[in-house]
């Protein structure tokens, strides 16, 4: 009798043949085939990151998962922004500042609006814990000021730049409010962001379902790791086809730094998309905003530390309409944020920011 055929999860074989193709192609010059193969390995091994990682977050629980995700695909973000940054010169100076302020964009009007949306087609409202979900917004809107608004007012410095004491106080306060943001998220605070029931009261679903053992959360976290690091190297394979695709067709270099947010929080938008789907709407807040927080609260203080041996100026001032998308997203996030429930309409709000956005980025 013929043995049987044992065949290997995709979410096991894709990133190990992603890590093959980033071995393989790494520091060369590729035809638009391999490109567009590594691509695919590239999307490929993003949505195996999802699966492991919400694995691992069904292990440790809520909040607890809300934040791995968000950490990894932060972890992604600042790799790539530092790569495509060494050696860029004046050509990359913005891409910090447009990278982040994308993300904050798409998780503050695109992950939210859409989770929103969702959540209110399953039910009338979109029901959340107005406490977590503002205490959360508040600290988005205030390390986004900090951080990316008052470069463009401060004299010290011609230009939207910060002085290097201006940009090691911005990282250190960025960092503090992020760590301070998780200890409440987790610890001190940790029911305000349970998924709430539609009678209002707080509970945590992962309670019904019993989670994997930790040898399948260990192997997860490998593969996820191993998933995170193929999707850094793959994209910084493909990133010079990136970057001559977007000045072929005339775009402008703030385009680089949306493609590349748009690729790192794939997984957070199909996670939250998910979470959405299962009626978890706070789960779906969590992870848009808790990425947000760290999109900031990490990259930052990483992009001023490798600021010492980075060539040429660090831009991180927003320009006037940027401001105003920043500011009208703040005014529209809080009115949403307040009552602790939405409609489809104020979903729908967001995810018009989120195109406005995007057209403004590609016509200024």
């Amino acid at each position: 009798m013929l043995a049987k055929i044992r065949f290997v999860p995709w979410t096991v074989s894709v990133p190990v043949l992603a890590v093959v193709a980033l071995i393989l192609t790494w520091g060369r010059e590729l035809p638009g085939v391999v490109v567009a193969i590594v691509a695919a390995f590239l999307a490929g091994a993003v949505l195996a990151a999802v699966h492991h990682a919400e694995v691992v977050a069904h292990r440790v629980g809520e909040p607890f998962g809300s934040l791995v995700l968000a950490v990894a695909v932060t972890v992604i973000e600042v790799a790539l922004i530092v790569t495509l940054m060494i050696g860029g010169g004046d050509k990359t100076a913005a891409l910090a500042r447009d990278t982040v302020f994308a993300a904050v964009m798409i998780t503050c009007n695109g992950i939210l609006g859409l989770s929103l949306l969702i959540g209110a087609l399953r039910r009338k409202h979109a029901e959340f814990n107005p406490e977590g979900t503002g205490a959360a917004f508040a600290t988005v809107a205030t390390i986004a000021a900090l951080s990316l608004v008052l470069p463009t007012f401060t004299t010290s410095k011609p230009g939207p730049e910060f002085t290097s004491a201006q940009l090691a106080f911005a990282a250190i306060a960025s960092l503090g409010l992020y760590l301070l943001f998780v200890m409440m998220q987790t610890r001190r605070h940790r029911d305000y962001f349970l998924p709430v029931e539609t009678t209002g009261a707080s509970v945590d679903d992962e309670q019904h379902a019993d989670p994997p053992s930790n040898r399948t959360a260990l192997i997860s976290l490998g593969l996820l790791l191993l998933a995170l690091v193929a999707v850094v190297g793959d994209a910084k394979s493909v990133s010079p086809a990136i970057e001559s695709g977007v000045a072929a067709a005339g775009l402008p270099q703030a385009v680089v730094g949306v493609v590349i947010a748009l690729l790192v929080l794939l997984p957070e938008t199909l996670a939250a998309v998910r979470a959405a789907r299962r009626d978890r709407v706070q789960i779906s807040l969590n992870l848009a905003l808790g990425s947000a927080i760290a999109s900031i609260g990490l990259t930052i203080p990483a992009i001023a530390i490798a600021s010492i041996w980075l060539d040429g100026p660090l831009l991180l001032g927003l320009g006037g309409t940027q401001i105003v998308l920043l500011s009208l997203t703040v005014v529209v996030g809080v009115l949403t944020v307040v009552p602790g429930r939405a409609t489809l309409l104020q979903g729908g709000v967001h995810l018009a920011l989120l195109a406005a956005f995007l057209f403004l980025a590609a016509s200024p």
